[in-house]
């Protein structure tokens, strides 16, 4: 949508209330992207997300998933065993949200090299 339409649309609305900003910035995190895709294909514990990215710290997984399951992304499911044990998984509207991400996983796993190319010409240029 471009900008002077969701002006139009929106009465003239200021940019800070932008429905395109307000879902981007829910999935841009450092480790969304990454917690999004181990979760496209399966459902993981708590305990194998953390093993499956190691560098995580378990605050950062917590508040993350947390995130994730406010916007609507990720369910979270307790199981009555003694310590209780969680599963985590993608909803309905995760799914949804996952296949146009995965497109942009894609395009940034391509063109990686040509994005570093292009800061390196700029930054010696700046330099």
């Amino acid at each position: 949508m471009k900008l002077e339409i969701y002006r139009a649309e929106s009465g003239g609305g200021n940019l800070a209330d932008c429905p395109v900003r307000d879902v981007i910035q829910g999935i841009s995190g450092k480790w969304n992207t990454l917690l999004m895709s181990a979760l496209a294909e399966k459902p993981y514990r708590f305990g194998e997300l953390r093993r499956l990215v190691p560098d995580i710290s378990q605050r950062m997984l917590t508040q993350t998933l947390h995130d994730l399951q406010r916007d609507g992304y990720v369910h979270r499911k307790v199981f009555p065993t003694k310590p209780p044990s969680v599963e985590y998984s993608l909803t309905d509207l995760g799914r949804s949200m996952f296949g146009p991400l995965h497109q942009l996983l894609l395009w940034a796993e391509l063109n990686h090299a040509a994005v570093r190319s292009a800061r390196a010409v700029f930054d010696a240029a700046e330099a």
